[in-house]
């Protein structure tokens, strides 16, 4: 026999920091040994983990031969369940789909209990809520009979809530959800055992007990003839006392011992009596005690005045722990990659664990530096995978109209167009991006594409692909999930094959496309329990199913450097182990807020309290923190505000510090000074090479390469900004224009200004179209053609109604002074002998019975002030002298009487350019004087020479490297000759 009887259960334990699977071979090794050899092999060893079930068999590999023992993970019960005539169970995505449409009944039924948007996580929180009821054996009634009479009104509500589980467990007749099959597994399991105990040795290994049906196993198992449970980082110094006040789950549930606490007390056991698996020690004992009185429960924290005088040993017990306190998590990711990659150069196992995973992407981008590739066993969630992003995208194609930016993100997704010829596909996609950023429109359609393969030399079919693929997808309505599956999948592979491909591509193909597609294959199966649904929650539903994968790539060059979430940590051992973003919020993670049941009525149902995931949190920091090597790691201060120290480090620190006697101030500090140097050597290497800082440029280029035309808009662009002239039209560069298109300034300004030519030309030809109505009516039209954003449309359809009686007053009286002769007129002029010519186009030019002119121009912004005009805006003084000089064909040299700008924004407003005091012989003068002087070889193009606020960024500020200089810099002059 491998275990002596015993009238009381049998519990083993192993100490915080042992390798667990390790030391549970060695055990076994151990108590075999006086055995025949098939006496391993009759062991039957339950493990919670597969991948603890991996490492215990690959340490069983490494020799010497032995027979190995029969292992079992506690999900293979449900094979038995399957021998014992149990229903096969629910596949859990039917569940939610089905408590979807259940809770969507509800919702429209009671719209004020919760919004629509919520309906997939309401159902995946009564999934989590029915998995826990049937797991902990609390049936709906138990639920329904809670008193809420002195709480408030939601808590009634939620009860109606899990009343749809009653609806729920009857729509399968003979069938039974996975918990509910698992827990009455055991169930039968147990009774099997009180009647025939199994005469081999029955193990269970590695649990702590925090799901009712595990712990139920446990008990039963412990109490066989020749059954035991070995438990990992059992506290064998915590002093009886305090196992004794670990018994009220609303004070205790967040202690990490509290699981075993309650096992024990299930088993009518002692602390006392738990015995060792194996003799090998802890790797620090003194770190163990140190470590046990400072995660004390809450009530008997005045222990640490007790036992405290009493501790030793703080020195040996922090001689190997380092504590990190960076300034900003990328400081603390980086100190972290620095110490993993000594310990690669070292040969050292070294893991970060952490449940941050915002911290492991940055210490794996800072790893990437070195070429380190961390071994990450969360590996990548499956919607952020190419496939996962694909997938994605697609489905977004049904929910709004096409946008460039969503054709292009498809268009240049790597799994786009793969099939074949995706060279070309790059090449024309170019094209297509940069047409639409010249030329729109901003919801590209079939007619915009085979536009655009109008005079290009495309690929035959590569427009008609386009148009399959992306125009017109969007639905309105409802359809049923079989229809929403069929169509994504169906436009994803044609999508992913191209327009040259015979169907064929890389879609589903490597570890990312296979997961992917398990998981379309999956939904189709369970399509037809979805209901309809529209295409927005279909995509919701999509996108939540994929966040549920992950995708880990096994082939990491070093596969000493680990990144492990706290479960894996509990099961694998490393040199050098890193406790991760220490801070409240992250480690421990906070309590996601339960909209079903609060803490007491939980605790009235015998529901699990929000405190057990702190307290398994609790456990994993105990266990981790008690590795050979330990660096304790947090930020002080991320997102712009300080950050809360995790409460475990907290009580560490606190308690090192209250013992000055024993040096636990000195501990602590060298602790910190070991941080310190490591986050000095972060900050070297995040040191910037230094670059010496440009001069403010003014370039001067040669004569010949100096622009000959410009015209009036620009002139104020010279006065202010000379360099933006430079790069435009001698360097010959311009900005591109954003890809995704809004009614902007620039918009409103081209639509305007056609509003108010067509009603002009309009009521020229029929003087009763001179009215408020008419412009009011027109406007609709143009907006309703030219602007396809409907609040765009409303909001300056209000604002041309507000102004549109002020605007025919006024237009009557201007009419009576002059009549229009010209609306959006072209005019240039040369300015001899300079060989340069000024060029402008007119809004509007009227003349009156005298043969004076009067221009006009519409400003949708604010119209500049005269004393602007004088100085800067003097594109209206231009205009005029130019009409003076005959610019405008048609209407020959003629005396301007007027010059008006009409600003059209919320109010009508009227400015008059200054002709008295910038008569157009002088402006003229000053536009030649201007000119020349840019004609000179010494004249520079100076960068912001003159910009109306500083904080108005130009077009070519990046060129000109502005911000290494400020306005206060003199001009560089640099000669291009």
């Amino acid at each position: 026999m491998m275990f002596e009887p015993s009238a009381k259960p049998r519990v083993f334990a192993l100490p915080c920091g042992a390798d667990f699977p390790h030391a549970l071979a060695d055990g076994l090794r151990i108590r075999s040994q006086d055995q025949p050899p098939e006496a391993l092999a009759r062991v039957e060893l339950i493990i919670n983990t597969s991948r603890m079930a991996r490492r215990v068999r690959s340490l069983f590999d490494n020799g010497p031969a032995l027979l190995l023992p029969r292992m079992l993970l506690l999900t293979d019960l449900a094979q038995r369940a399957t021998l014992d005539g149990l229903p096969p169970a629910l596949p859990p995505l039917r569940r939610r789909l089905e408590l979807s449409q259940l809770i969507a009944k509800l919702l429209d039924a009671q719209p004020d209990l919760a919004s629509r948007a919520s309906l997939y996580d309401l159902s995946d929180s009564l999934a989590a809520l029915i998995d826990e009821m049937q797991g902990e054996g609390v049936s709906t009634d138990a639920i329904r009979d809670l008193d809420v009479a002195d709480m408030s009104g939601h808590w009634a509500r939620a009860q109606a809530f899990i009343g749809i589980a009653d609806e729920f467990t009857g729509l399968h007749e003979g069938a039974m959800d996975a918990q509910a099959r698992q827990r009455q597994a055991v169930l039968n399991l147990i009774g099997q055992w009180q009647e025939n105990p199994p005469p081999h040795p029955v193990i269970l290994a590695g649990s702590t007990g925090s799901r009712g049906t595990t712990l139920m196993l446990m008990q039963a198992i412990a109490r066989l003839p020749q059954g035991a449970v070995v438990l990992p980082g059992f506290d064998f110094d915590q002093p009886e006392h305090v196992w004794d006040r670990l018994d009220d789950p609303m004070i205790s549930e967040d202690h990490p011992q509290y699981r075993f606490h309650k096992l024990l007390k299930d088993l009518d056991l002692s602390p006392r009596d738990v015995q060792r698996w194996t003799d090998a020690p802890p790797v620090s004992s003194e770190r163990n005690q140190l470590v046990s009185l400072a995660l004390r429960p809450a009530p008997v924290t005045d222990a640490w005045m007790s036992e405290g005088p009493n501790l030793s040993g703080l020195k040996p017990a922090t001689d190997n722990v380092t504590l990190i306190e960076a300034p900003n998590p990328r400081a603390e990711a980086l100190a972290i990659a620095l110490r993993l990659r000594q310990a690669a150069e070292d040969g050292q196992t070294a893991a970060l664990i952490t449940p941050d995973r915002m911290l492991t992407r940055q210490v794996s981008a800072a790893l990437d530096r070195w070429d380190i590739l961390p071994d990450d066993s969360a590996g990548q969630p499956l919607q952020l995978s190419p496939p996962g992003r694909f997938l994605r995208h697609v489905a977004g194609l049904f929910c709004k109209p096409l946008a460039c930016d969503s054709l292009l993100t498809l268009l240049k997704h790597p799994l786009t167009h793969d099939g074949a010829d995706r060279g070309n596909h790059l090449r024309q996609t170019r094209e297509l991006e940069l047409s639409l950023r010249r030329n729109g429109p901003p919801f590209p359609d079939a007619a915009a594409f085979a536009g655009f393969e109008k005079g290009r030399n495309l690929t035959p079919g590569w427009t008609s692909w386009l148009s399959a693929c992306f125009a017109d997808q969007e639905i309105a309505g409802t359809l049923p999930l079989t229809d929403w599956v069929r169509r994504l999948r169906e436009r994803a592979e044609y999508i992913a094959a191209g327009s040259q491909s015979d169907g064929s591509s890389t879609l589903w193909d490597k570890k990312a496309g296979q997961a992917a597609r398990s998981c379309i294959e999956n939904l189709e199966a369970e399509a037809p329990y979805g209901g309809d649904m529209s295409a927005r929650d279909f995509a919701d539903l999509l996108g939540a199913l994929l966040s549920q994968g992950e995708v880990r790539d096994r082939d990491a060059p070093y596969g000493s450097i680990m990144i492990w979430g706290t479960l894996e940590a509990r099961v694998q051992g490393a040199d050098l182990v890193i406790l991760g973003g220490l801070n409240e919020g992250s480690w421990p993670e906070a309590a996601s807020p339960d909209p079903w049941l609060n803490r007491q009525l939980r605790n009235q149902a015998g529901l699990l309290l929000p405190e057990r995931r702190i307290g398994l949190s609790a456990h994993d920091f105990q266990q981790a923190i008690a590795a050979p090597e330990v660096w304790l790691t947090r930020a002080e201060r991320s997102e712009e505000a300080d950050t809360v120290p995790s409460r475990w480090l907290n009580r560490l620190t606190n308690l090192l510090s209250g013992l000055p006697d024993q040096g636990g101030r000195d501990a602590l500090e060298a602790m910190r000074t070991k941080g310190r140097q490591w986050l000095g050597r972060a900050e070297v290497l995040e040191q910037p090479t230094p670059i010496p800082q440009v001069p403010r440029p003014s370039p001067r280029p040669p004569v010949a390469a100096r622009p000959r035309r410009l015209t009036i808009t620009e002139i104020p662009r010279l006065i202010r900004d000379p360099y933006a002239i430079y790069a435009k039209h001698v360097l010959r560069l311009k900005p591109l224009n954003p890809l995704v298109q809004e009614p902007d300034a620039l918009l409103r300004g081209i639509v305007v200004h056609e509003v108010f030519e067509q009603f002009i030309k309009e009521a020229q030809t029929d003087p009763s179209l001179l009215t408020a109505g008419h412009l009011i009516g027109k406007t609709r039209q143009l907006l309703e053609s030219h602007v396809p954003w409907p609040v765009a449309r409303i909001l300056w359809h209000s604002r041309i109604r507000k102004i549109a009686g002020d605007f025919v007053l006024a237009e009557r009286e201007r009419q009576a002074r002059a009549k229009p002769v010209a609306f959006e007129a072209k005019g240039s002029t040369r300015l001899d002998p300079l060989d340069f010519t000024i060029a402008c186009r007119a809004d509007r030019i009227d003349m009156d019975d005298r043969g004076f002119l009067h221009l006009y121009d519409y400003k949708t912004g604010a119209p500049p002030s005269e004393s602007q005009q004088k100085k800067f805006e003097k594109q209206l003084l231009i205009e005029a002298a130019m009409a003076e000089q005959g610019a405008f064909d048609g209407l020959g040299p003629a005396e301007v009487a007027r010059a008006l700008f009409i600003g059209l924004g919320s109010s009508m407003k009227e400015v008059r350019a200054p002709l008295e005091e910038e008569p157009p012989a002088k402006v003229w003068d000053e536009l030649h004087t201007l000119i020349g002087a840019y004609f000179e070889p010494e004249q520079g193009y100076s960068s912001r020479r003159m910009v109306y606020r500083d904080d108005i960024a130009g077009d070519y500020d990046h060129l000109a490297r502005y911000g290494e200089w400020d306005r206060s810099a003199t001009p560089q002059p640099e000669n291009l000759s």
